[in-house]
């Protein structure tokens, strides 16, 4: 059955994030459908989805439009539209492995992260008070850490998705060779590496206390 907000009755299916979720959902399969036959147009709408996955937080709090189904949403928007794009670069990349291996990982940390939440009874997987790593607390506690992390966990791919040329391509030789090539480039590569292993890092520490909930 559909959850009501208190105030107006509106049914969770029509809240405003929940809309925009709907939009991510649309502009991730136009992008894929568009991701060979134009990069820069991929790269563009996937990177315009990513963004709104900030929108509709902010939007849900504004409103007071919190809800399971939205978080599930966007959750689960979030790790199709990583996945497809890992799975799209093993194949583009050697050795392909290193992708898949990211993608079980993802996918892994959130749903323990997610499944430990509702264990727990807490409203969202963002609230973690882990005593036990100050790495995990301050990914969750500080929204601009968290957006620093994902945002370049996202680059990283997409530049990545960018500047393949060559079929079976060896991923150091292409990041070491679009480095060289451009220094505005390796400046944003080195950057969004940095967030990219920091997440890492956290996806390890949810997989490894995932099965335990957060009390």
């Amino acid at each position: 059955m559909a959850q009501r907000s208190s105030g107006g009755g509106t049914s969770v299916y029509l809240y405003i994030p929940n809309i925009v979720g709907y939009m991510r959902v649309l502009l991730n399969i136009f992008a894929f459908a568009m991701c060979f036959s134009s990069k820069l147009l991929f790269a563009t709408l996937y990177f315009i989805s990513f963004v709104c996955d900030g929108v509709d937080g902010w939007l849900a709090r504004k409103f007071n439009q919190v809800s399971t189904f939205g978080a599930v949403l966007d959750m689960v928007t979030d790790r199709v539209s990583t996945a497809c794009l890992l799975a799209i670069l093993s194949q583009l990349y050697r050795p392909g492995l290193i992708f898949l291996s990211l993608l079980g990982l993802d996918v892994a940390s959130h749903w323990l992260q997610m499944y430990s939440t509702f264990l727990s009874g807490k409203s969202s997987h963002k609230d973690v008070k882990d005593k036990s790593s100050w790495l995990l607390r301050a990914y969750y506690q500080h929204r601009y850490f968290m957006a620093f992390c994902c945002v370049g966990s996202e680059v990283l791919y997409i530049i990545l998705f960018l500047i393949h040329d060559n079929n079976d391509e060896s991923l150091v030789s292409a990041c070491m060779e679009a480095m060289r090539n451009s220094l505005p480039l390796a400046i944003l590569f080195t950057l969004s590496l940095f967030g990219w292993g920091i997440k890492q890092v956290v996806n390890v520490i949810q997989v490894r206390r995932g099965k335990t909930p957060d009390v």
